[in-house]
């Protein structure tokens, strides 16, 4: 008899089950007062259970307008009114970073924000949803998981000197690509897991979301027990367990590297980027803000001074690891240096705070992604790397090797990058009802709607969404879809961040459906919680020329494209319900 998964064993249930769960714990951000908005409009009025919920001010700490200090606010009388105790306000610190006070072995994590993975390195199941999920399970306490995949990673030996975390996940998401793990939980085994420390953990597990993966995961061993201060087996997987995928990877193998613009699987290693002229730097947010990142970047820092004109900014990740890294003097190193610090914020990384870069910038950066305008300006490129190599490229005002020597590294693995697709505004997308998008492989939340408007529209008012729907990709979608239209994408529609306002925009469009060749984990989610269908059918597709006929029966699982029918699995009839309901606010406020 084969064995279970760790994500067979938290939930009880064989892979691909679906399973009805209370979480532990249930983390919201700056997106707590649209969530709710949405709580109310389900019919909420008291949250079922407020011990579950965490709420940290973040994104864009201190507020950063007049209108997010109102919501600010808005969170802080809604904490108060519920009767909820685990609230951090802004300044205290990241959400994922706060996460590593209460995650413990063997909890049932989700939060309304794609990196809520991260919690995985305390051995708990830790996964992103959206904010209408979220205000759901404000309501009803519980929510549906399907039991994912797993795919089983064996990390052998220790790092040399100069490669860290970011190197590991850089090395494994250049291997599969950003759609990798699509749905996948992943989990980390072997004798090199015992060689990484609970920072360097939460650094490999916030980045399984550039995968596309549900969720990753570390054992219970002796430096997770140290950690917490007390002795706890948590849960782990059998070792006859059957997985989709296992990969092995010898740690010493591996040599810095960098995720090149504008997608994070886009790796090379930096003896192939070398020399590339750089106008700032970021060391920080939920991927490489922790105390250890801080005293890697200090130790390079130490007594020397960035170019002139150079940018840096530097933010911990939550003011604890601010405070020890004043204790230390590393503050006082940085400033020195001639960086800027900052208080804890995911502002920079999202483009809604301090250091969005000007046009042309070249920027290096320990972040977790780098699309198009993440950090506030489409006409900047971001490179991703590690605390060391971002430390050391800074203070040469190029990209260098952080261990100091010339090599020439190559990067073994290649995947076929698709340039980030924009629509001339000259181009019309549109025919009889249907939008081609067959080309846009990786088509991210970014592109659909801009990260520096999610918490200046509110998700609940889609109303103010659609003037920026697609505007980071077509310029023309907003003022011609109507409703009844369908929607051909390519891979990995919907990547990216956990935002719902593209779901949002789309249903309130009335866009009868999106036909994709796969489509991200969060998104599908969010797209049923807003009564869009998602179908993937690549072969479907791969079959479509601009001009063809297309229909659509739900029912029996049938598209037909220019008189050729593709079968996919009839929907479930608990998500038709929703459909039929026009979401999920709707399904609840009917069903309570």
């Amino acid at each position: 008899m084969s064995g279970k998964t760790f994500a067979e064993k938290i939930f009880g249930a064989s892979t691909g089950s679906i399973v009805f769960k209370k979480p532990d714990i249930i983390l919201t951000h700056d997106n707590t007062a649209s969530i709710f908005n949405t709580f109310k409009k389900m019919g909420g009025e008291k949250v079922i259970s407020p011990d579950q919920l965490l709420i940290v001010l973040d994104h864009n700490a201190p507020p950063t307008s007049a209108k997010m200090a109102n919501q600010y606010q808005t969170v802080r009388d809604i904490v108060k009114e519920q009767g909820i105790t685990k609230f951090h306000d802004a300044g205290k610190g990241i959400c994922h970073q706060i996460m590593s006070e209460y995650a413990k072995p063997g909890m049932v994590i989700v939060g309304s924000d794609s990196h809520t993975c991260t919690a995985g390195a305390f051995n708990a199941f830790a996964a992103g949803i959206d904010r209408t999920e979220a205000a759901g399970l404000w309501r009803q306490g519980e929510t549906w998981f399907r039991v994912p995949e797993s795919i089983k990673i064996t990390l052998n030996g220790e790092l040399n000197e100069g490669v860290y975390a970011k190197d590991i996940s850089l090395w494994i998401i250049g291997m599969i690509g950003s759609s990798g793990a699509d749905y996948m939980s992943i989990e980390y085994h072997g004798d090199g897991v015992k060689s990484l420390t609970i920072d360097q953990r939460m650094t490999l597990a916030n980045l399984a979301s550039e995968m596309g993966a549900k969720n990753a995961v570390f054992p219970c061993d002796g430096v997770l027990n140290e950690f917490l201060g007390a002795e706890t087996e948590g849960i782990w997987a059998d070792e006859n367990a059957v997985y989709s995928k296992e990969i092995e990877i010898d740690l010493d193998e591996i040599f810095p590297l960098v995720a090149a613009p504008h997608h994070v699987d886009n790796v090379k290693a930096v003896s192939e980027v070398v020399g590339t002229e750089l106008h700032e730097a970021l060391v920080g947010t939920c991927t490489n803000g922790r105390l250890e990142d801080l005293q890697i970047v200090a130790e390079i820092l130490k007594d020397k001074k960035l170019p002139d004109g150079f940018q840096m900014v530097i933010v911990p990740a939550s003011q604890k690891i601010y405070i020890q890294a004043m204790k230390e003097g590393l503050i006082e190193v940085f400033l020195e240096a001639g960086a800027n610090v900052l208080a804890s914020s995911c502002g920079p990384c999202l483009g809604t705070g301090q250091g969005i870069p000007a046009d042309g910038y070249n920027v290096i950066s320990t972040a977790n992604r780098n699309f198009k305008g993440r950090m506030g300006n489409k006409e900047s490129f971001v490179y991703l790397a590690s605390p060391a190599t971002v430390a050391f490229s800074a203070l040469a005002g190029k990209i260098v090797d952080p261990r100091g020597i010339d090599s020439n590294d190559k990067f073994p693995f290649s995947i076929e990058q698709t340039n980030t697709v924009t629509v001339d505004e000259s181009d019309n997308r549109r025919f009889d009802g249907v939008w081609n998008y067959a080309d846009a492989n990786d088509l991210n939340t970014d592109q659909m709607f801009a990260g520096n408007l999610t918490y200046n529209v509110l998700s609940s008012e889609p109303e103010k969404i659609m003037p920026h729907l697609f505007k980071g990709f077509d310029v023309n979608f907003t003022d011609n879809v109507e409703e009844g239209d369908i929607l051909i994408a390519g891979s990995n529609f919907g990547c990216g961040s956990s935002r719902e306002h593209p779901a949002v925009g789309l249903a309130h469009a009335g866009v009868k459906a999106v036909i994709c060749g796969s489509v991200n984990r969060i998104f599908y989610r969010s797209s049923v919680n807003q009564g869009l269908p998602i179908i993937i059918l690549p072969e479907a597709v791969k079959a479509f020329k601009q001009g063809d006929s297309v229909d659509i029966n739900f029912e029996d699982g049938i598209v037909n494209i220019a008189g050729n029918e593709f079968k996919f699995a009839p929907l479930p009839e608990k998500l038709m319900n929703i459909f039929a309901s026009s979401g999920l606010v709707n399904y609840i406020k009917g069903n309570n």
